[in-house]
C-alpha cells in the first residue's frame, strides 16, 4: 500500500564483515522454509566503525526520506546516506525495484519496503536476514510492527514507519462506535449517519474486509499457509457488509471509491462514520466536515468480538547483495532511535514503530488523537503472509466485491475465493 503523508502537525494516521549462514555468495532464488536459500544473517555489530555510501531505494519522498538522509548525515559518522526514487507509487516503485533485484544490480543498499513485499523478497533470496538486528531492537520496537517484517520465523526486514486504520466519526451526529454492527445500525436509521468506506475492487477493499474478518476471529491463511477463509466468520462478515450496501447504511458509491475519493464524500457532510487512514485527519479537518469530526480506533465485529486493525507502514530491508551493508545496518540504526522516530512524526506524521514515542509529551500534545492511534496499531495484524500475496489480495478483493455489490451469493463468493487464493498459491 502507499506511504501515507500528511502536514507536520496531524498523525496518520518508514564494506564490513558480515556474518552469513553458511556461504558468502549471494543466495539463490526459492522459496523459503524447508528449501530456503542461504541468506545471509545480519551482524548488528558491523554498524560499528562503518563508512562510505549508503543508497536507500523507494518510491517517491514525501519528507520523510529526506528528512531521514539529512538527520543521519548531519551526525557525521563516516557513513553518508542517499536517497534514490525508484517510482511514484507504490505499484512502480515495486515494478522497478523487483527488475533490480531479479538482474542482480548493486546500486541499492537498502530498500524502502511495503510491507506486504515482505514474504516474496524472503522467499525470493532478495534481502537479509535481518533477526539479528531486530533483536537489537525488540525491546523499542511495537511487537505488531515487527511480525510485518517476519516470515517462516525469520525477520527480514525492520521497520521505519507504520499505519493502521481509524473510524472517522461526526461526533456531533453519532455516538462514538462500539461495534461494526452498531456501527451499521445506527447508520440505517439516518441518511446522515451512513458509513463511507473503500470498497472498490483494489487493496483497499482487502483491508477493509481483513479489519472485520480479524475482529470475527477469522482468518484467510494459517501460519502453514493452509487456507483457512472458507469459514463461519467469513460469511457473517460478508453477510454485514452486504447489508449494509443493501440497508444504505453504507454509501453505495464506496463500490467505486478508494481512500481519496471516500474521504471526500465524508468531508461534503453527508455521512456520520468514514473508515481511513490517520493521514486524512489534517485534510478532514480544513473542511466543513472537520469542528464536528473525532476519531475512534476500529471497533470489535459484535459484543463478543474484540477490535482488530490491520497493519499498514513501510519497512527497510538491506538487499542480499548491497555494497555497503555495514553503513546500511548503520543508517537502520538510526532510523529506529528515539532521536529519528520522534522528528519523523513531529515533522512528518508518520506513525512511529518505537512504542515509547507515542508517550513522548511533546507528541501527545501536538498530534491530536495520538492515543488512539497507538491502541489501533497495538491491536493490528499483519496482512496474509504469502510471496503471492498480490495474487492473494486480488482473489480477496474480487470476491467480496463481487458478494457485496450483488453480483454474486456469500456462499458462491466464499467458496470462489477460497479456490481462487488456492490458485495463487500454486503459482509459487
Amino acid at each position: 500500500m502507499p506511504p501515507k503523508r500528511a502536514p507536520s502537525w496531524a498523525i496518520l494516521a518508514t564494506t564490513a564483515a558480515i556474518a552469513l549462514t553458511s556461504c558468502t555468495s549471494a543466495p539463490a532464488t526459492g522459496p523459503v522454509g524447508e528449501h530456503a536459500p542461504q541468506a545471509p544473517v545480519l551482524d548488528p555489530a558491523i554498524a560499528n566503525g562503518a563508512s562510505g555510501d549508503v543508497t536507500i531505494c523507494g518510491n517517491r519522498d514525501n519528507g520523510t526520506f529526506t528528512t531521514l538522509v539529512e538527520s543521519f548525515n548531519a551526525k557525521r559518522t563516516g557513513v553518508t546516506a542517499h536517497y534514490r526514487e525508484l517510482g511514484q507509487d507504490t505499484d512502480s516503485t515495486r515494478a522497478q525495484a523487483i527488475q533490480r533485484l531479479e538482474g542482480g544490480s548493486r546500486g541499492c543498499d537498502i530498500y524502502l519496503m511495503d510491507v506486504t513485499w515482505v514474504s516474496e523478497w524472503a522467499a525470493q533470496g532478495w534481502i537479509q536476514d535481518h533477526s539479528r538486528l531486530v533483536e537489537e531492537h525488540r525491546a523499542d520496537l511495537i511487537p505488531s510492527t515487527l511480525e510485518t517484517a517476519r516470515y517462516d520465523d525469520r525477520y527480514w526486514a525492520v521497520p521505519l514507519y507504520t499505519n493502521a486504520g481509524l473510524l472517522f466519526y461526526r461526533q456531533d451526529r453519532v455516538p462514538p462506535p462500539t461495534t461494526w454492527s452498531q456501527v451499521y445500525a445506527n447508520a440505517a436509521s439516518d441518511p446522515q449517519h451512513e458509513v463511507e468506506m473503500q470498497a472498490k475492487r483494489y487493496e483497499g477493499l482487502t483491508v477493509n474486509f481483513l479489519e472485520m474478518l480479524y475482529s470475527a476471529g477469522g482468518s484467510v491463511i494459517d501460519e502453514d499457509g493452509n487456507v483457512t477463509v472458507d469459514s463461519p466468520q467469513t460469511r457473517a462478515v460478508l453477510r454485514l457488509m452486504t447489508s449494509g450496501l443493501d440497508s444504505g447504511a453504507v454509501d453505495r458509491a464506496s463500490l467505486t471509491y478508494d481512500e481519496d475519493s471516500g474521504r471526500r464524500a465524508y468531508e461534503s457532510g453527508g455521512a456520520g462514520y468514514l473508515r481511513q487512514w490517520p493521514s486524512a485527519f489534517s485534510q478532514i479537518k480544513q473542511t466543513g466536515a472537520g469542528p464536528g469530526t473525532a476519531a475512534a480506533p476500529l471497533p470489535a465485529f459484535d459484543e463478543r468480538s474484540e477490535p482488530a486493525a490491520v497493519l499498514g507502514g513501510w519497512n527497510l530491508a538491506i538487499a542480499a547483495k548491497a555494497d555497503n551493508p555495514a553503513g546500511a545496518v548503520a543508517v537502520i540504526d538510526h532510523a529506529t532511535s528515539a532521536e529519528f522516530q520522534k522528528t519523523m512524526v513531529l515533522e512528518h506524521s508518520q506513525a512511529p514503530v518505537r512504542a515509547a514515542t507515542y508517550d513522548d509529551p511533546q507528541v501527545i500534545a501536538e498530534l491530536p488523537f495520538i492515543p488512539q492511534l497507538k491502541k489501533s496499531v497495538l491491536s493490528a495484524r499483519p496482512r496474509p503472509k504469502s510471496p503471492v500475496y498480490a495474487q492473494l489480495s486480488r482473489a480477496i478483493y474480487k470476491n467480496v466485491h463481487q458478494v457485496i455489490s450483488g453480483q454474486t451469493d456469500v456462499e458462491s463468493g466464499v467458496r470462489k475465493m477460497a479456490a481462487d487464493i488456492r490458485t495463487a498459491q500454486e503459482t509459487f
